[in-house]
């Protein structure tokens, strides 16, 4: 496992770890050893939502739960968090295996997504909770000010879901048709069905997520031409 430097990787983060190993797991990813981040990936996933969640509802107090769960989404996503682990250098202290280091993982937007909420998670562990809501809290406390909600766009999911239900019609369906490449760069096609639409479309992306995203927006497309 990678151990130089922490120290300089620490002041980016602005914590210094009791238990220097936290530090080490969430750093190293599944293709390098199996005492990896992705259970400390889990539970930051949903400390990080939370805490969001939380600075959103206390910062715009007159804000509706569709306007706050898109500012959410626009916060905690792979793009941003990509962002904020560039930031904080991240991909200099990556434990890859030899095979992501080869492709390329530690400039990968995912893993380094997923290590930055594992880093999260080895914080709270480390730690307790105020110190790791404070952590957060510096990391989005920028984003969280620029953020204007009335420019907020609904992502294609979400605006497919809120035309069908103010249809009364049943929600879309989503089903992973097939997943192509190596597990380290996989290529996802998912299938977005409605009840009563006879056109099935599919979407294809490099996360289920995204694929999802663009069969929604195929299906909205036809769905509101032929309204």
């Amino acid at each position: 496992m990678k151990v130089r430097n922490l120290e300089v990787l620490e002041r980016h983060l602005g914590y210094v770890f009791t238990n220097k190993a936290l530090l080490l797991q969430a750093l190293t990813h599944k293709s390098a050893h199996h005492l990896n981040n992705e259970r400390l990936e889990f539970l930051g996933d949903a400390i990080l939502n939370f805490v969001v969640a939380d600075l959103l509802f206390s910062q715009f107090t007159q804000a509706t739960e569709g306007e706050l769960t898109r500012a959410r989404a626009s916060l905690v996503n792979q793009d941003s968090l990509h962002e904020i682990a560039l930031t904080l250098s991240l991909s200099d202290y990556l434990n890859l295996g030899l095979g992501e280091q080869k492709s390329g993982g530690h400039r990968r937007g995912s893993i380094l997504a997923d290590t930055l909420e594992a880093i999260i998670c080895a914080i709270y562990q480390d730690s307790d909770f105020t110190i790791v809501r404070a952590f957060i809290e510096r990391l989005f406390i920028t984003k969280i000010a620029e953020l204007n909600l009335e420019e907020q766009e609904k992502d294609p999911k979400t605006q497919l879901q809120e035309w069908l239900q103010g249809q009364r019609k049943a929600l879309p369906k989503y089903h992973i048709v097939s997943m192509i490449g190596e597990p380290h760069a996989q290529t996802f096609i998912v299938r977005c069905e409605v009840e009563g639409i006879m056109q099935v479309v599919e979407g294809i992306g490099s996360s289920r997520r995204i694929a999802e995203q663009i069969a929604a927006k195929k299906m909205l497309e036809i769905i509101t031409h032929d309204a």
